[in-house]
């Protein structure tokens, strides 16, 4: 029986350095079962390229001008829940990894690591495992705040929001997200918060200066 070859796996590279960019496409393309389909500078670009690429495994920088790859993942994988996010980044600490694993990264892989490495990784997390390259010996749990697990930086952002007495709807047409992706970022913000009311997200919002600047007052 003549076996079907499996499908090839599509790698998207979103790094601003071209150089970098240039080597990783080449290193991958020397493999078989994969196939760059697309780089980009810049994270917004990405974004927007998501549907028409339709990338199954995504190299994040974490440090670009445009748009952080921290909120790029976030947004990313509001958009397209399927998508595995390998974060490429200098950054060996331990705060940078578990950031990256807090905002929805299932790996991490340092940019001087050996060719066959960034192999291994897209591997595993196409498989449905999470993956620490050898270089980064971070902490797998997310960090913590007053005892409870840090908010994300869009999950402040819908915070913010909420306690201005917006809607699901208006959040969602504010940030163009779906309304059901605005009730799943509000439920994660109550179970990290342990608070289970609006008023309280109002609360915790100003004793805690999210609201400062904002100009509302209540």
């Amino acid at each position: 029986m003549t076996q079907i070859p499996a499908p090839f796996v599509k790698v998207m590279i979103v790094d601003d350095h071209p150089m970098v960019a240039e080597g990783i496409q080449s290193i991958l393309e020397s493999y078989d079962d994969l196939r760059v389909v697309g780089t980009c500078n810049a994270a917004r670009t990405a974004i927007e390229q998501l549907d028409s690429l339709d990338p199954d495994v995504i190299l994040m920088d974490l440090n670009m001008p445009d748009m952080g790859g921290l909120t790029a993942t976030e947004i990313v994988l509001e958009r397209r829940p399927g998508t595995r996010i390998l974060v490429l980044s200098m950054h060996d600490s331990p705060e940078y990894i578990s950031s990256a694993l807090s905002h929805g990264a299932m790996g991490y892989i340092l940019k001087d690591v050996p060719t066959d490495e960034i192999k291994q990784a897209i591997d595993a997390v196409m498989a449905g495992q999470r993956y620490l390259c050898t270089g980064a010996s971070g902490s797998l749990n997310p960090k913590k705040d007053e005892g409870r697990e840090a908010l994300t930086g869009r999950e402040q952002t819908i915070l913010l929001q909420l306690a201005q007495g917006k809607s699901n709807k208006d959040v969602a047409l504010a940030l163009d997200i779906s309304v059901r992706t605005v009730e799943t970022h509000r439920k994660n913000i109550k179970r990290k918060l342990g608070i289970s009311s609006t008023a309280g997200l109002t609360r915790y919002a100003m004793e805690h200066g999210v609201l400062q600047g904002t100009g509302v007052s209540f």
